[in-house]
């Protein structure tokens, strides 16, 4: 499956996917030299940035939360590519610009189609890979990939 995406930060990058429905505070919410997400409300615990591609509407908190990008690629927990769904914030943006990682944005009809595939496909969810391409705003996705 393809969708179409808009580019924010060049680049090409492939991985399994992370979705997480809920905004990310970079800077309270993520472990800089795990790469684990250490939510307050347990509700993210367990899943770990790195290597992944990230899918999350958009993050919150402090600007500070761009050096904490930075920080999780100087200690190889970044994810390889972020997808926003529902706006692309300057912490974000300025956090993979400095860190080389692929940024992208998708509209509601392509976030739609997006879940709905990750959703259909959930038992696998591990073994979905994205590869996002921004170069060509391209996101395509397979499942039963093995990474």
């Amino acid at each position: 499956m393809k969708i179409n995406c808009k580019r924010i930060v060049r680049g090409k990058a492939r991985g399994s996917v992370l979705l997480l429905h809920e905004p990310l505070n970079f800077l309270g919410m993520v472990n800089t030299k795990t790469g684990e997400i250490t939510s307050s409300d347990g509700r993210q615990e367990k899943n770990h940035l790195r290597d992944k591609i990230l899918v999350f509407p958009n993050s919150i908190g402090s600007s500070v939360g761009a050096y904490t990008i930075f920080s999780l690629k100087c200690n190889t927990n970044s994810p390889r590519g972020i997808v926003c769904t529902n706006k692309v914030d300057i912490t974000t943006a300025s956090g993979c610009a400095i860190s080389n990682i692929p940024l992208a944005l998708v509209d509601n009809e392509n976030y739609s189609r997006l879940i709905e595939f990750i959703r259909d496909n959930s038992l696998y969810r591990n073994k979905i890979e994205i590869h996002l391409d921004t170069e060509n705003e391209i996101i395509s996705i397979d499942r039963n990939k093995s990474l």
